[in-house]
């Protein structure tokens, strides 16, 4: 049986000191499953140690993929997979259930073997995240799909370039769709494409293999089918929630961070709302970003939106930030229904917050006490602990396993900004 853990955390301190940020695992995600379509050596680089990393591989490790975990030159981790020979199109059921990031597994097994079997995903519980557009996309380029005893079943004669327009623009199924347009014939046009940096990462590597994509990053996308695939060496864009999250926890404690392997593009969104309540951050070097907070912060309005709005990833953790706030904040969650997890655990430790539908109201007050709270998803997790941070006495966040879907080592880099954070067994209750 796996061990409990919880993190805990001794508030008071503010942190100091530089911090590297990790490759973004939405990023290395949707390119490890692109491997599938290469029967040759793909290397990733600066692909983070993390749990849904860790399943991932175990997925293309059973799906017959070779993955050889190492270092280049620099010490950045990377994960070399060879799929040169797949022996089977079914993603095992216990491993899909643990990532809702499977579901795109999709496309590039039927871009190369022509069909797949796949159980609906799971992930962290923070509302409805229908797979309707993955599969009215895919239906578009040819495939057949039977739905059934909580099974996808797909398959394909051979797919063909079509014009796809989202109802929304998803993040996953704009990937899905990339890759199994790659080897369809003829050219694939996406409208209403996700603009998100992770999708241009995508483009990145799957340009670097042989495909044929332009226009990530803007509404259209547009992919010309081939099978002139290779390997390919790529290094994974910086983690940018990683990065907002580091911005938060200066910010919640008054302290002065230095941001290695960021890139400032990326989250002007989070720079333009911590800066509106009162933080100072500027660019410091390449790829470097420096992050001192305020002694109070002040109170701010947001909401949710698609890259390049306000990131969802993003809302717990700043909804902690603002329960310290001078005045009300008004944050309106448009992405996910279910995404104030964090706010019952947050008024345990005196926070003032109250829920409605989609909109959360936070009247800021003087301090927080430390309590045992329960991280129920990734993101709420992360919050729960830069509560922790700011807050007087011990707080204990329960639930580690969802904090390592998304965060590398994230007591280690904490700690060594002067954080008392440390991981203690608990006992689940």
């Amino acid at each position: 049986m796996e061990r409990l853990e919880g993190y805990e955390v001794i508030g008071g301190t503010k942190i100091r000191g530089t911090v590297r940020i990790s490759g973004a695992k939405n990023a290395v995600l949707p390119m490890l499953a692109a491997t599938l379509l290469v029967d040759r050596p793909c290397e990733i680089i600066d692909a983070p140690d993390l749990r849904d990393v860790t399943v991932m591989t175990q997925i293309l490790e059973r799906l017959g993929a070779k993955v050889v975990v190492g270092r280049d030159q620099e010490g950045k981790r990377t994960l070399t997979v060879d799929a040169g020979d797949l022996w089977t199109h079914e993603v095992p059921d216990s491993l899909m259930r643990q990532m809702r990031s499977s579901i795109f597994l999709m496309g590039p097994l039927l871009g190369r073997m022509g069909k797949v079997r796949v159980s609906y995903p799971g992930g962290c519980a923070i509302g409805p995240r229908p797979i309707d557009l993955h599969l009215s996309s895919l239906q578009a380029l040819g495939v057949r799909i039977e739905e059934r005893g909580g099974y996808i079943d797909a398959s394909t004669g051979g797919l063909r370039g079509t014009e796809i327009h989202l109802d929304f623009p998803s993040v996953g199924a704009t990937e899905n769709t990339m890759m199994a347009a790659v080897t369809a014939r003829g050219i694939t046009v996406i409208r209403n494409a996700a603009k998100e940096p992770e999708i241009v990462d995508l483009q990145n590597f799957l340009n670097a293999v042989g495909a044929k994509i332009r226009g990530a990053g803007l509404d259209v996308i547009r992919i010309e089918g081939t099978h002139s695939l290779g390997g390919a060496r790529h290094q994974a864009i910086p983690d940018r929630i990683e990065t907002g999250t580091f911005m938060a926890a200066a910010c919640i404690t008054g302290g002065e961070v230095l941001m290695d392997n960021c890139i400032q593009e990326h989250v002007e969104a989070a720079i333009a709302k911590l800066q509106e309540a009162g933080a100072e951050i500027e660019e410091a070097g390449d790829h470097q970003l420096h992050v001192a907070g305020p002694s109070r912060v002040r109170a701010v309005d947001f909401k949710t939106l698609p890259y390049p709005g306000f990131p969802t990833d993003m809302q717990p953790q700043v909804m902690s930030l603002m329960t310290l706030g001078l005045g009300t904040s008004v944050i309106t969650e448009t992405i996910f229904e279910n995404r104030f997890n964090q706010a019952e655990e947050l008024k345990r430790m005196g926070a003032n917050v109250k829920t409605e539908g989609r909109t959360a109201v936070i009247k800021g007050v003087n301090r927080l006490f430390g309590a045992t709270v329960a991280a129920s998803d990734l993101r709420s997790g992360a919050a729960l602990v830069l509560a922790g941070l700011a807050a007087e006495g011990r707080t204990v966040v329960e639930g580690c396993h969802h904090i390592d879907r998304g965060y590398e080592g994230l007591e280690s880099k904490l700690s060594l900004l002067g954080a008392r954070v440390r991981r203690i067994p608990v006992n689940g209750s």
